[in-house]
């Protein structure tokens, strides 16, 4: 019985360890919050990474989808708030720009960029998403 205690200790510890790790890795560097429309047209926030390149902002999203990306999907229109500023922006998808977008998520967000790659699996097909004012 003892053993059995001591197994789920140590097993409730790494769970904990690991989100911790991955809370850690993931709000250290900026994050803009994404509000959309669930289909009940309530408000949902959504916590994302941000880089800037050319004069625009780009979310990414990984090649199986997400939640936040199908809201933005279904409703055109979506607010960022960034930096304490919220805009209403548009996405235009920009798969052309996969590297250069993951190049530059891994440049700003270091490890964490990593760690989260590793977690969620390979940034091998992601899609970079092209905010329109």
């Amino acid at each position: 019985m003892k053993i059995i205690g001591w197994i789920l200790g140590v097993l409730l510890t790494i769970a904990v360890s690991l989100t911790a790790l991955q809370y850690l890795a993931s709000e250290r560097i900026e994050v803009v919050e994404l509000h959309t429309l669930d289909e009940n047209d309530e408000q949902v926030t959504t916590r994302l990474w941000v880089v800037d390149d050319d004069g625009f902002q780009y979310l990414r999203v990984g090649a199986d989808g997400s939640g936040w990306f199908s809201r933005i999907e279904a409703n055109d229109n979506f607010q960022i708030t960034r930096n304490g500023n919220t805009a209403t922006y548009t996405a235009e998808l920009r798969p052309e720009k996969r590297e250069r977008i993951n190049q530059l998520m891994q440049d700003k967000y270091t490890w964490g960029d990593t760690l989260i790659g590793y977690l969620a699996g390979s940034r091998e097909g992601s899609i970079p998403v092209e905010l329109h004012p």
